[in-house]
């Protein structure tokens, strides 16, 4: 994969199914973490030949920010610095034949911080995840 490639966010990468979703949340099978403000909830799953390793999914809860342009704003902010940083998990899993993740973000604080903040956060959970891909 070339660098330009890698960098990509693209809708394949995104949980879209009600039943993913539901298995993610309700199944009982999911584990957590957290890195203050987010925390990351996490599935393993069976990865499909021609479909990514990692599918994720990001949420801003109503109950933190009632004006939908914050909401968005941390989404873009989330969804940005899982982009930049993606590399650091991929690489992990594509050693691990047959393994994907479904990821879950969710902003569980009612403060906007710097992008440069998120991404650091980002980043930590991500390397904890790749960590934790090892015993998985």
């Amino acid at each position: 994969m070339t660098m330009h490639g890698s960098l990509t966010f693209r809708k394949e990468e995104r949980v879209c199914s009600r039943k993913l979703i539901d298995k993610l949340f309700c199944g009982g099978f999911s584990r957590s973490m957290t890195a203050f403000p987010i925390r990351l909830v996490y599935l393993k799953a069976e990865a499909k030949e021609d479909g990514p390793l990692v599918k994720i999914l990001i949420s801003v809860p109503k109950k933190y920010f009632k004006r939908a342009v914050k909401r968005n704003l941390v989404k873009r902010q989330l969804r940005e610095a899982y982009r930049k940083n993606k590399i650091i998990l991929s690489e992990t899993i594509a050693k691990h034949k047959g393994i994907g993740l479904v990821l879950a973000f969710i902003w569980i604080d009612d403060k906007l911080y710097p992008s440069s903040e998120v991404e650091k956060k980002v980043v930590n959970l991500l390397q904890r995840m790749s960590e934790k891909v090892e015993t998985l």
